[in-house]
């Protein structure tokens, strides 16, 4: 069985003039337990929707996303905050750290929604992310590099089954690009998570060995003549 399954999915968005647009339309999608797939698509291709249907952030329209068999189309809200914080992990490109609290408190909130903080855990995992030492800092006393791992670590603090990265590399130079997608794909499979990553970059897309395009995936999308 998939962990995750998407069948007949859609969502539109009423724009400014009142008019209803159609930006999912996924007929079928899956992904296997462990492992891990990049999508790429150009900006506006209605990725990150996506993504944000598949942690149950948004509803779709019609349609199931079912994860690992069951359908979070008919769980409540709380319902569904309750499994992403059990089971996925989520690497925003604005990475979305609280700018109020410390490396090391970004990544205990986190795991105050799963299981419950555990700090030495988490000291663990920044230390792993190379940011030993800087568990004190706030995120405007850090590197925009150094801030990107803090947000993995966040991401994987609850030892998630599946991590969502939306562009996790798109505020980072090449160099600091290469590094991070190395550390996030390397940390999945030591946790035995599935990875589902969404890039425009071609040098990260070409790091993987499956990758779909979005674009053609999403038959809203293609109706439109939108290629990436």
């Amino acid at each position: 069985m998939a962990l995750l399954e998407l069948t007949d999915l859609t969502k539109s968005y009423v724009d400014p003039d009142g008019r209803s647009q159609l930006i999912l339309d996924i007929p079928k999608f899956e992904l296997d337990a462990c492992k891990q797939l990049a999508l790429a698509g150009t900006s506006g291709c209605g990725k990150t929707t996506f993504l944000n249907i598949v942690a149950g952030i948004l509803r779709a329209d019609t349609g199931a996303v079912a994860f690992d068999g069951l359908d979070l189309s008919l769980l409540g809200e709380g319902e569904r905050d309750a499994l992403r914080a059990r089971e996925m992990g989520y690497v925003f490109q604005t990475f979305n750290l609280l700018e109020g609290y410390t490396a090391l408190e970004n990544v205990l909130l986190g795991m105050l929604f799963g299981p419950g903080p555990d700090r030495d855990w988490a000291y663990a995992l920044l230390e792993r992310l190379g940011l030993a030492g800087k568990e004190k800092h706030r995120p405007s006393q850090l590197s925009v590099g150094q801030q990107q791992r803090v947000a993995l670590a966040r991401a994987l603090a609850n030892r998630p089954r599946l991590v969502l990265a939306d562009e996790p590399t798109g505020n980072l130079d090449p160099v600091h690009a290469q590094e991070a997608l190395v550390m996030i794909r390397e940390l999945c499979v030591e946790q035995g998570a599935s990875l589902l990553l969404v890039s425009h970059d071609p040098m990260i897309l070409d790091a993987f060995d499956k990758t779909l395009n979005f674009t053609e995936l999403n038959q809203a999308m293609s109706a439109q003549g939108i290629r990436s």
